[in-house]
């Protein structure tokens, strides 16, 4: 990407709020240069921290990263073990930073079954960072879509069950609610580095609008001027919910407002 890149503002001046990103391509990257898969990982670290500060500079207000999915348990234990040290590692150095530049952490997933540290080191981040509202950096952890609609469709079941909910009165607002990411706006544009196109079980719900760019550069290669270019490209989009062009381009009356 060109070191000019535009930002989203000159296409159209929309910005996506919430943007999603499934960070793909650390082992690659490292296999390509003759190193430990583990050294991919901790270069996608340093990429976590470029792309959080570039997303506030451009406007966005809320990122989610996918960082560890429930299909990678099944990854040689090896790498999982190292990949829970670097995420302990992780939020311990950007605790301070977190609270400086007023960012919110919050969590999607079952981080109930992460190793004990990484647990407390999360549950002190969120609580220390909870009062910020400015900006909102999301880590879905041992987070899949399949495994959360199954989690939520059993609370929403037991729910029904308590006379708490009324099942001829469902509909997706009332669902919804008992997904992870309940209080959370629907992503905007989700990014997929690497070259892979596929979503992976991510965000497959709350996704179901969002606009999509699928990037070849791998994750620890990509910079602020590939994120300006993904959010660029959104804003050149027309989101139309279902509706044609012509109604979305009609102008509103005073009226109608």
């Amino acid at each position: 990407m060109p070191q000019n890149a535009a930002r989203p503002e000159s296409a159209q001046g929309k910005v996506p709020a919430h943007v999603a990103i499934i960070m793909d391509g650390n082992g690659r990257w490292a296999q390509q240069r003759g190193l430990p898969r583990l050294e991919g990982h901790r270069r996608g670290v340093e990429t976590v921290r470029t792309v959080t500060n570039a997303a506030r500079e451009l406007g966005v207000r809320m990122l989610t990263l996918y960082a560890f999915s429930v299909e990678n348990w099944n990854r040689p234990p090896a790498e999982v073990g190292g990949l829970m040290r670097l995420l302990e590692f992780y939020l311990k150095q950007e605790l301070k930073t977190f609270v400086q530049d007023r960012v919110r952490l919050r969590t999607i997933g079952r981080t109930d079954e992460l190793p004990a540290g990484v647990q407390r080191q999360l549950r002190r981040t969120i609580t220390e960072t909870a009062g910020f509202t400015d900006y909102t950096l999301v880590l879905a952890l041992n987070y899949g879509s399949r495994t959360e609609v199954v989690d939520a469709a059993r609370a929403y079941a037991a729910a029904v069950a308590a006379g708490e909910e009324k099942l001829n009165d469902s509909s997706w607002a009332t669902f919804s609610r008992y997904l992870g990411t309940a209080d959370l706006p629907d992503p905007d544009l989700i990014i997929r580095t690497s070259g892979e196109t596929r979503l992976s079980n991510f965000l497959l719900l709350q996704g179901a609008y969002a606009e999509l760019v699928f990037t070849p550069v791998l994750w620890p290669d990509f910079t602020r001027d590939d994120l300006a270019a993904a959010c660029a490209e959104y804003a050149r989009r027309e989101r139309r919910y279902g509706r044609t062009t012509e109604q979305v381009r009609a102008p509103v009356h005073p009226a109608s407002k």
